[in-house]
């Protein structure tokens, strides 16, 4: 099992790297579209800030607390829509039949997928978020201690690993539904925004699915750890430290699913 993973990554780093030094054959389009995606993704924050414009809080959360959520969630997003997003073009090689073609080679179908269409300008994604990020430390009223750094870390990464999942999930789920991508996206794209605000601004229904995908642990359940702020919400004390549990499971989950979903592959035989 070791050496079919260090097989994989060595396979992943060549064809990532193929791809890198492909976009970079045409900088200028690079930057270009780096470039407006960091101005799109401002546009985001921009209507938290105006939202606090008119009022002063969002259900106990002030605006650098918002933002402190706005941060840490974008960042994983970003992350893993760069190394996994394009995994959701597998909706689209089932309905081609191109997914034939992923079966005949003798690399992992998934490993496949999120190296075939990896975008290197998908990389400015995670750089708003983080420049929203450290400002929203420096204004928050806390002390910075080295297990508060090491716990947004943690939240970072099992943020990109919980979004990964869902995002292979839902991939999972066109297998047999085909045409499905738009709902799938709107589980990945639609849980990036949610992630966004605090939980309690919503309604009970959607405060409950966010524990079902488990978006509530991307980076709400582990801020109210970091940031030693009162539960509205009841949630058990020990679930604040939860989250690298739930993407640990989710990724087992997720690995499984993908697996069985691919055994379920029927060509279209074009």
């Amino acid at each position: 099992m070791v050496e079919a993973t260090a097989r994989n990554a060595r396979l992943w780093r060549r064809l990532i790297g193929a791809r890198i030094r492909s976009d970079l054959q045409y900088r200028t389009s690079l930057v270009m579209l780096a470039t407006g995606t960091f101005l799109v993704t401002t546009m985001d924050f921009a209507m938290i800030a105006v939202i606090f414009g008119r009022v002063p809080s969002l259900a106990g959360w002030s605006l650098a607390e918002v933002a402190f959520l706005y941060g840490t969630a974008g960042i994983a997003f970003g992350i893993a829509d760069l190394f996994v997003g394009s995994v959701d073009k597998a909706s689209e090689r089932i309905r081609t039949g191109s997914f034939d073609i992923i079966l005949l080679r003798p690399v992992g179908t998934l490993l496949q997928l999120v190296t075939d269409e990896f975008a290197l300008r998908r990389a400015s994604r995670p750089l708003q978020p983080l420049v929203v990020l450290v400002i929203a430390m420096m204004a928050l009223d806390v002390a910075w201690t080295p297990l508060r750094l090491a716990m947004i870390a943690l939240m970072i990464v099992g943020g990109t690993v919980i979004f990964s999942g869902i995002w292979v999930i839902s991939a999972a789920a066109t297998f047999w539904t085909v045409e499905g991508r738009e709902a799938a996206n709107a589980v990945t794209y639609g849980g990036g925004f949610l992630t966004q605000y605090p939980l309690p601004v919503y309604g009970e229904v959607v405060r409950s699915l966010a524990f079902v995908v488990p978006l509530a642990f991307v980076n709400y359940v582990p801020a109210l750890a970091v940031l030693g702020k009162d539960d509205t919400l009841g949630i058990p004390g020990p679930l604040r430290y939860a989250a690298p549990l739930v993407a640990v499971a989710l990724t087992v989950v997720a690995t499984v699913t993908w697996r069985v979903a691919v055994r379920h592959y029927r060509s279209t035989g074009s």
